[in-house]
Formats: C-alpha cells, sequence, structure tokens
C-alpha cells in the first residue's frame, strides 16, 4: 500500500492517502511525498482509449487499497469527462493542448479530480472541509467550478488583486455555490504564504481546513496523467484528438512545461518515476527566475526571488512551492541533470506568440509561448533530436489583451467565457496578512 510523508519529516512518518488528501499541507508545514511509486502496466496501452481510461488504470494503481474500482472508475470519468488533443506542428514538435475543460486551464485536470475524490471520503467520513487556495490565475477558477456545489465543501479563494487578466478575474469573482473570493493588495507569494500560515496557525486548528493548490498531493496525481496520454498517443502513430489503442510506453520523449509554482513540472516527474521514458525536461519560466538559476547553479536551494509581475501571470510566482518536493525526491544533482531551464521575457513571449502564428497558423496563450520559446531555445543549445511535446496550459481566449498585442487580432471568442459577464459576481478585498484573512475564516 503507497503511503505519503512530509519532506519536512525526517523520520518519515507515513499516512494513508485519504488523510493526505484531505489535510492537504502537513501538520509540520511540510508537503506530502509518497513512499514508493507504482509501476506503469505495460499493457495500458492495449486497454486505454481515452484520457479517462488512462486515469482508471493509472490512478487504481496509487488508490487501489483507498477506493474500490468501480467508484474510481465513477470518479474519474466524471472529472476526466472532456478532450486532451496532441496537435503536431513539425516532424518532431507536439502541442499538449490542456485547455478544454470548462474552465479553459490545464487545472481542470486536477481540480476536478481532486474535488471527487476529496468528496468520496468526505461522505464517508461525515465530515466538511474548507478548501484554502492561492491563485496566480487559473487554478482558482478551475478549484472554483470544479468544486462549486460539492456535498460537505466549501471554498476561500484568495488571488493577487490587480495582478491577474480580466478575463481570469471574472472566472474567480463569479458567484458560485458555496465559494468565496477574495482579492488580496499583494502578490501571489502573499497569497501563498497566507493559505500555508493558516494550516499552521492554532486559533484556526478548529476548522476542517484543507488546500486545492498543487502543494496538496491529490491535485499532482491526476495532472500525471496527461504526460502519459500524450505519449501514448506518439507512440501510437498517427494522431487524433480521441487517441486510440497502443504499443505500451514507447521511447523517450522531451517534455516541455510552462513552469511557476512548479506542481505541473512535478506531476510530469511522478509520470517518470511510474515508467514513462523521459530524455529531459525542460522547465520554462518567466522573469520570476529562482528555478533555472539553481538549476544552473546560480543560486541554492531555497533562496527565492520576490515575485515579478509579467505577460504569462499565472506563472508569476517568486517562491515555487513544489520546489520542496522535487528537491526531496530528486536531490539537486538529478535534478540538474535531468531538468533543463531557462527564463522567457514579456518581448521574447510576444515574439515567439507571433513567429509560432506566422509559421504553423498557431494562437499559443503567453504561458504556453513561453514554453514554446523555451523548448526552440533548448534545441539551438543542445542539438537533441529527441521528439519533444511542449504543454499548452491555458486557451489564448483568456488573454485578449495580450494576444492582440503580439498578432495584431484578439482570439476567437469562447462563449465558456463570454457567459461569465452575464452572471453575478461576489468579492471582497482584503489586505496580504494572515490576520485579514482570520478575521473572515472564524
Amino acid at each position: 500500500m503507497i503511503r505519503y510523508y512530509s519532506t519536512r519529516d525526517p523520520h518519515k512518518n507515513l499516512v494513508r492517502f485519504e488523510e493526505a488528501l484531505l489535510k492537504g499541507l502537513a501538520p509540520d508545514g511540510g508537503l506530502y511525498v509518497p513512499d514508493q511509486i507504482p509501476k506503469l502496466d505495460p499493457d495500458l496501452w492495449q486497454r486505454a482509449n481515452s484520457i479517462a481510461e488512462v486515469g482508471v488504470a493509472v490512478l487504481r494503481e496509487w488508490l487501489k487499497d483507498e477506493i474500490p474500482l468501480a467508484d474510481l472508475e465513477a470518479i474519474v470519468r466524471d472529472a476526466l469527462n472532456f478532450p486532451c488533443p496532441l496537435v503536431k506542428l513539425s516532424d518532431d514538435l507536439y502541442v499538449l493542448e490542456l485547455f478544454h475543460g470548462p474552465t479553459l486551464s490545464f487545472k481542470d485536470f486536477g481540480a476536478r479530480t481532486m474535488a471527487r475524490l476529496m468528496q468520496y471520503f468526505l461522505r464517508k467520513r461525515g465530515e466538511r472541509r474548507i478548501i484554502l487556495v492561492a491563485t496566480s490565475g487559473d487554478t482558482g477558477s478551475a478549484v472554483a467550478d470544479g468544486f462549486a456545489g460539492q456535498d460537505n465543501i466549501e471554498v476561500v479563494l484568495l488571488y493577487p488583486k490587480g495582478k491577474v487578466s480580466e478575463v481570469q478575474e471574472r472566472q474567480l469573482i463569479t458567484e458560485r455555490q458555496g465559494v468565496r473570493s477574495f482579492a488580496v493588495e499583494g502578490t501571489f507569494d502573499d497569497c501563498q504564504r497566507m493559505v500555508k500560515e493558516a494550516f499552521v496557525d492554532p486559533e484556526l486548528s478548529h476548522l476542517p481546513l484543507s488546500s486545492a493548490n498543487s502543494i496538496n498531493i491529490g491535485r499532482l496525481l491526476p495532472q500525471a496523467l496527461y504526460y502519459l496520454w500524450a505519449a501514448g498517443q506518439i507512440n501510437n502513430r498517427p494522431l487524433s484528438p480521441t487517441g486510440g489503442g497502443g504499443r505500451g510506453v514507447g521511447a523517450e520523449i522531451n517534455f516541455c512545461v510552462p513552469s511557476g509554482n512548479l506542481g505541473n513540472l512535478m506531476a510530469g516527474v511522478l509520470a517518470a518515476l511510474m515508467g514513462q521514458p523521459v530524455h529531459r525536461f525542460i522547465a520554462a519560466h518567466n522573469d520570476n527566475h529562482f528555478f533555472p538559476d539553481f538549476l544552473q547553479g546560480k543560486v541554492e536551494a531555497y533562496q527565492f526571488h520576490p515575485t515579478i509581475a509579467t505577460l504569462s501571470n499565472a506563472m508569476d510566482v517568486g517562491s515555487p512551492s513544489n520546489f520542496e518536493r522535487l528537491y526531496t525526491l530528486l536531490g539537486s544533482e538529478r535534478l540538474r541533470s535531468w531538468i533543463w531551464g531557462t527564463t522567457v521575457s514579456n518581448e521574447s513571449t510576444l515574439e515567439r506568440m507571433k513567429e509560432t502564428h506566422d509559421k504553423y497558423g498557431y494562437t499559443a496563450c503567453p504561458h504556453t509561448a513561453v514554453g514554446l520559446e523555451a523548448q526552440t531555445r533548448y534545441r539551438r543549445e543542445t542539438g537533441d533530436p529527441t521528439p519533444l511535446i511542449s504543454l499548452a496550459c491555458a486557451h489564448p481566449a483568456k488573454f485578449p489583451d495580450v494576444v492582440l498585442r503580439a498578432l495584431g487580432q484578439e482570439p476567437p471568442r469562447e462563449e465558456a467565457l463570454e457567459s461569465l459577464y452575464s452572471r453575478p459576481t461576489r468579492v471582497q478585498t482584503i489586505g496580504a496578512t494572515l490576520s485579514a484573512l482570520k478575521a473572515h475564516l472564524l
């Protein structure tokens, strides 16, 4: 049975997935990591013809001792009921579109699955939870949508005021059952700090708090699925949005991951540790450059930088939480040998958006463009010919101003976003302190 321990626990006291999921953050402030990694079924692609089927087969290996297969299948099929197409741009470059869920962001995969897993355990226990979530743009709306209306669960959402796009903010403040949104007068790092401080504050210990950020292991396991799904499609050409049979996990692949809090990269590492051959991960950062600096030996572990506001705002994270998980599981040497990182400026982001549109007719959001620029640099500097999948994290329609600036035209409108403007909103502004948050929680 797979168990989980805190990254800050030298004794590695183990807990079940159920406890790690419902607590979110360990009592000592650490992040939960697994004590063992299950191996991929070599016959996976003979049975899995959709990402939901991949999800059932893979998550069964993680959760088979805690959730009956029939219940797990119902959870996964309900959560992952949208497509995950792999788009071929050239013979050795692919874009994995992760923005076809209800909030048009890759966060839908983790948030929707996690909400249903959490609800499953809470119903069994007859308990409730208050979900605290900090967001730099996309996490909050995915969590709000995924958890809204779930019995036994309330959501308290923190986002940095004035530091998300207009469309993102509308998604965050749209009124939903059981969701309260707070605009914090600070940065994402302030929001994340407030959440972490709340978990260990004695005056809040009587509240049933949990998390839905990528600090929660329940967010990361579902995100590992699309790495496996994409690899299976590449090794089973021709490609199609809905996939087909397969021949196993196949040859090595490179993944380029637009990165901020490093949860998405951590999910990819979990997929690789399960047995998916990955030659190299490319960590694509904007001007928030701690992790690329660390990989290049310019700074030491945990020598974080203040947050810098950029056009790819959902990745504006100066102190990435999941660095702690990566560092615990892999250590400095393996991190630096397996992951290649770079920082991409606003100007380079805009240029890559235009070049991608001109060359391939493909419209990328600014976060996706950071990845496409990073993979271009990686190829140029290393000459590595390994087929590469670059993750497309958000729909370009969420960033019409940036797309207009880059391409001279706005992206096509999306009904899922347009309909938000006819719905009521609810939001309160608070200061960037734990005391301001506590006043509302208490």
